[in-house]
Formats: structure tokens, C-alpha cells, sequence
């Protein structure tokens, strides 16, 4: 999906479904006629289900920051060097007009 118009990333708008998927089904099962013992049971697979989940969303969002952190960190160490050589350049430029 990658960067939307409205400025809202994936990971928000993924965040959001999930987050009104949990709400729409915590509704339905409490507007749900059922008996108590039941309406408890189907809470409690539900809210493990989506602790489940939302483990496994918190465990790919680790991935990808840990991904972008890495190739950040080379990006960096390769714009150093770029830098460093051009500051040394513009040093020995500086010197040879200073001398001649």
C-alpha cells in the first residue's frame, strides 16, 4: 500500500481495520442471544485469538523497524565516507590555493 494521500502509512491503516474488526465482533457477540457461560466462553477465544494476533502484528512491525534501522545505519556509513572524501577534497583545494 505504501505512503497514502491522506499521509496515513500501511501500518496505521492496518492498525485501524484491525482495531474496528475487534470492536464490530465484540459487539456482535455481545448483542448475540446467548447464555452467559457461553457469551464468556466466546470472549475469552476471542480475546485470545486477538492477543494472538495483535503478538504477531507487534512481531512483524519489530521486523520491519529492525530492517529499516539496519539499512538506515548503512546508508549513514555510506554518506559518510562520500562526506569525509569530499570535505578532504575541498581541504587540499583550499591548501594549494592558499600556497599558490
Amino acid at each position: 500500500m505504501g505512503q497514502q494521500d491522506n499521509g496515513y502509512g500501511a501500518g496505521a491503516v492496518l492498525l485501524s481495520f484491525f482495531i474496528g474488526g475487534i470492536i464490530g465482533a465484540g459487539v456482535a457477540l455481545l448483542t448475540t442471544p446467548k447464555t452467559g457461560q457461553e457469551t464468556r466462553r466466546i470472549i475469552k477465544d476471542f480475546a485470545d485469538d486477538a492477543r494472538d494476533k495483535a503478538g504477531d502484528y507487534v512481531g512483524q512491525v519489530k521486523d520491519k523497524a529492525t530492517d529499516y534501522v539496519e539499512k538506515g545505519k548503512e546508508f549513514i556509513d555510506s554518506q559518510k565516507g562520500i562526506i569525509s572524501r569530499a570535505v578532504e577534497a575541498g581541504k587540499e583545494a583550499y591548501d594549494r590555493e592558499k600556497k599558490g
